[in-house]
Protein backbone atom coordinates (compact mmCIF):
# COMPACT_ATOMS: atom_id res chain seq x y z
CA UNK A 1 0.00 0.00 0.00
CA UNK A 2 3.05 2.49 0.71
CA UNK A 3 4.15 1.71 -2.58
CA UNK A 4 1.27 2.36 -4.34
CA UNK A 5 0.54 5.78 -2.39
CA UNK A 6 4.27 6.91 -3.03
CA UNK A 7 3.97 6.18 -7.16
CA UNK A 8 0.77 7.97 -6.49
CA UNK A 9 2.49 11.01 -5.26
CA UNK A 10 5.40 10.88 -7.28
CA UNK A 11 3.04 11.27 -10.66
CA UNK A 12 1.54 13.99 -8.94
CA UNK A 13 4.50 15.89 -8.50
CA UNK A 14 5.41 15.64 -11.63
CA UNK A 15 2.41 16.47 -12.67
CA UNK A 16 2.16 19.52 -10.56
CA UNK A 17 5.67 20.65 -11.57
CA UNK A 18 4.92 20.07 -15.25
CA UNK A 19 1.84 22.31 -14.67
CA UNK A 20 4.01 25.24 -12.99
CA UNK A 21 5.99 25.61 -16.10
CA UNK A 22 3.07 25.05 -18.72
CA UNK A 23 -0.28 25.48 -18.23
CA UNK A 24 -0.94 26.44 -15.07
CA UNK A 25 1.20 29.16 -14.39
CA UNK A 26 -0.97 32.29 -13.50
CA UNK A 27 -2.96 30.21 -11.16
CA UNK A 28 0.09 29.07 -9.67
CA UNK A 29 1.30 32.77 -9.08
CA UNK A 30 -2.05 33.15 -6.89
CA UNK A 31 -0.28 31.31 -4.31
CA UNK A 32 2.60 33.28 -4.17
CA UNK A 33 3.45 35.27 -1.26
CA UNK A 34 3.65 38.89 -2.02
CA UNK A 35 6.81 38.98 0.18
CA UNK A 36 8.89 36.97 -2.05
CA UNK A 37 9.01 39.47 -4.75
CA UNK A 38 11.70 41.12 -2.47
CA UNK A 39 13.90 38.02 -3.68
CA UNK A 40 12.29 36.88 -6.72
CA UNK A 41 9.31 38.01 -9.23
CA UNK A 42 5.98 35.56 -9.06
CA UNK A 43 6.45 33.82 -12.23
CA UNK A 44 10.35 32.85 -10.74
CA UNK A 45 9.02 31.48 -7.67
CA UNK A 46 6.22 29.17 -10.09
CA UNK A 47 8.83 27.96 -12.20
CA UNK A 48 11.51 27.40 -9.05
CA UNK A 49 9.06 25.52 -7.35
CA UNK A 50 7.70 23.31 -10.45
CA UNK A 51 11.59 22.38 -10.96
CA UNK A 52 11.81 21.27 -7.71
CA UNK A 53 8.34 19.79 -7.35
CA UNK A 54 9.33 17.21 -10.90
CA UNK A 55 12.81 16.93 -8.94
CA UNK A 56 11.43 15.61 -5.57
CA UNK A 57 8.34 13.23 -7.63
CA UNK A 58 11.27 11.82 -9.70
CA UNK A 59 13.14 11.07 -6.72
CA UNK A 60 10.54 9.26 -5.35
CA UNK A 61 10.36 6.50 -7.38
CA UNK A 62 14.26 6.65 -8.68
CA UNK A 63 15.95 7.20 -5.84
CA UNK A 64 14.64 3.81 -3.74
CA UNK A 65 17.46 4.01 -1.06
CA UNK A 66 17.19 7.85 0.02
CA UNK A 67 13.48 6.97 -0.11
CA UNK A 68 13.17 8.54 3.64
CA UNK A 69 15.06 11.24 3.21
CA UNK A 70 13.53 12.52 -0.03
CA UNK A 71 10.15 12.01 1.90
CA UNK A 72 10.99 14.28 4.72
CA UNK A 73 12.33 16.76 2.11
CA UNK A 74 9.14 16.31 0.72
CA UNK A 75 6.82 16.75 3.64
CA UNK A 76 9.38 19.90 4.91
CA UNK A 77 8.84 21.36 0.77
CA UNK A 78 4.74 21.03 1.46
CA UNK A 79 5.30 23.23 5.06
CA UNK A 80 7.48 25.47 3.51
CA UNK A 81 4.75 26.31 0.40
CA UNK A 82 1.89 27.03 3.18
CA UNK A 83 2.06 30.32 3.64
CA UNK A 84 1.58 30.49 0.11
CA UNK A 85 -2.13 28.81 0.54
CA UNK A 86 -2.50 31.25 3.85
CA UNK A 87 -1.96 34.20 1.77
CA UNK A 88 -4.52 33.25 -1.18
CA UNK A 89 -6.84 32.87 1.25
CA UNK A 90 -6.13 35.75 3.15
CA UNK A 91 -5.79 38.15 0.20
CA UNK A 92 -9.05 36.43 -1.62
CA UNK A 93 -6.96 35.55 -4.80
CA UNK A 94 -8.47 32.97 -6.70
CA UNK A 95 -7.23 30.33 -8.48
CA UNK A 96 -7.83 26.64 -9.52
CA UNK A 97 -11.57 27.10 -9.06
CA UNK A 98 -10.80 28.49 -5.26
CA UNK A 99 -12.66 31.53 -5.80
CA UNK A 100 -14.96 31.55 -2.82
CA UNK A 101 -13.21 32.39 1.28
CA UNK A 102 -15.02 29.05 1.85
CA UNK A 103 -13.17 27.06 -1.11
CA UNK A 104 -9.93 28.20 0.13
CA UNK A 105 -10.33 28.08 3.50
CA UNK A 106 -10.82 24.25 2.82
CA UNK A 107 -8.09 23.97 0.81
CA UNK A 108 -5.72 24.79 3.84
CA UNK A 109 -6.94 21.46 5.68
CA UNK A 110 -5.42 19.30 2.39
CA UNK A 111 -1.88 20.89 3.30
CA UNK A 112 -1.40 18.44 6.72
CA UNK A 113 -2.73 15.32 4.66
CA UNK A 114 -0.13 15.60 2.26
CA UNK A 115 2.86 16.49 4.44
CA UNK A 116 1.59 13.23 6.30
CA UNK A 117 0.97 11.58 2.63
CA UNK A 118 4.91 12.29 1.97
CA UNK A 119 6.19 11.06 5.18
CA UNK A 120 3.82 7.99 5.58
CA UNK A 121 4.61 6.64 2.17
CA UNK A 122 8.25 6.65 2.37
CA UNK A 123 8.70 5.30 5.76
CA UNK A 124 10.06 1.45 6.15
CA UNK A 125 6.67 -0.15 7.45
CA UNK A 126 6.24 -1.05 11.43
CA UNK A 127 6.90 -4.35 12.27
Amino acid sequence: MRTFARWILAGAMVFAGLSHLFWARREFQAQVPDFTGEVMDKDGVVVASGVVEMMLGASLVALPRSRQRVGAILAAFFIAVFPGNIEQYTRRRDGFGLDTDRKRLIRLFFQPLLVAWAWWSTRPPQR
